[in-house]
């Protein structure tokens, strides 16, 4: 089973599952999945809690061993297993699927990853964590959710604000979800409960937000000029090297073009996409480009990159 971590709440609120993989890149999300998980886990009479971290010449067997070994004070253990490279190797890949194929219903695992590459994610060890547990993805959000989320965690606290306040903070705070949640918490202490005003929020929040070279391709792509700029900007205050701007947003560049002579010769948009092995993530917005777009804007875009 495979679910979100905003949906963990209600999943966890119909009973607890023997296993538990989080992993993604958002941080802050992955830190509230396992303290959620915890949390149920001791609700519900798991009192004993042994942690692991699987780093280099980690002993695999220790973790068979603690699931057989029960305390005498205790008749429901979680197991707190974390692999901070996300890459358990060849060892701990037939661990894991030797734990696997016999569960101890009176242990609650608890597995924590970062976020997974595609080949990490077909890989048979994680393929077994899937076919046995309860998937959490704990993955950053994206700008155009944000909002929303923002939203959600306003709401949480008592508060709310408009449309246009909510995107604000969302631009002040993307790519640093963590940092938002610091932000947002301090509204809860500055303003009482209510709608916030832009000019409280404008006032009392910093720019946090956090960029990187394919967020700003995305912009590119989306047509959206204002947030380009602003990831532009962000980019340089940062000091990311002019060379990998120019590569990221040349090679989105080339790719549309290559699509759009694919088009042009008759040929459907999703099965280039697929040939060309364009990730699923950005298939999206390279098609949106390509219906939006001529050839002419692509053959001065080159122009413009090559200046």
């Amino acid at each position: 089973m495979a679910i979100s971590s905003e949906e963990l709440a209600r999943h966890l609120a119909s009973g607890l599952k023997p296993l538990y993989v989080v992993f993604g890149d958002a941080l802050l999300l992955a830190i509230e999945a396992a303290d959620s998980i915890r949390a149920a886990a001791r609700a519900a009479g798991y009192t004993e809690r042994e942690t692991f971290i699987a780093e280099q010449h980690f002993k695999w067997g220790e973790l068979r061993n603690s699931a057989q070994s029960m305390s005498l004070f205790a008749s429901h253990k979680v197991i707190d297993l974390r692999i901070p490279s996300g890459k358990p190797g060849v060892e701990g890949g037939l661990a894991l699927q030797d734990y696997c194929a016999s569960l101890n219903q009176d242990v609650l695992t608890l597995i924590t990853l970062p976020r997974l590459d595609w080949a990490a994610q077909k890989s048979q060890w994680f393929s077994t964590l899937q076919q046995h547990g309860v998937i959490v993805s704990a993955d950053d959000i994206p700008r155009s959710t944000l909002p929303r989320w923002i939203a959600g965690r306003l709401k949480r606290q008592g508060q709310s604000a408009d449309e246009t306040t909510l995107e604000f903070l969302a631009d002040r705070c993307e790519g640093n979800l963590l940092a938002a949640f610091q932000e947002i918490q301090k509204l809860a202490l500055l303003f009482p409960s209510g709608l916030l005003s832009f000019d409280q929020v404008k006032d009392a929040v910093m720019d946090v937000a956090r960029y990187d070279i394919f967020k700003l391709t995305e912009a590119m792509l989306s047509g959206n000029a204002p947030r380009y700029a602003r990831i532009l900007d962000g980019l340089r205050a940062e000091g990311t090297a002019t060379t990998l701007v120019l590569w990221a947003v040349s090679e989105d560049i080339r790719t549309l073009g290559k699509v759009l002579q694919a088009t042009q010769r008759g040929g459907n948009i999703e099965n280039t996409l697929r040939d060309m092995r364009v990730r699923k993530d950005r298939q999206g917005l390279i098609e949106s480009a390509a219906r939006r777009l001529r050839s002419p804007h692509i053959e001065r875009a080159m122009l413009q990159a090559a200046r």
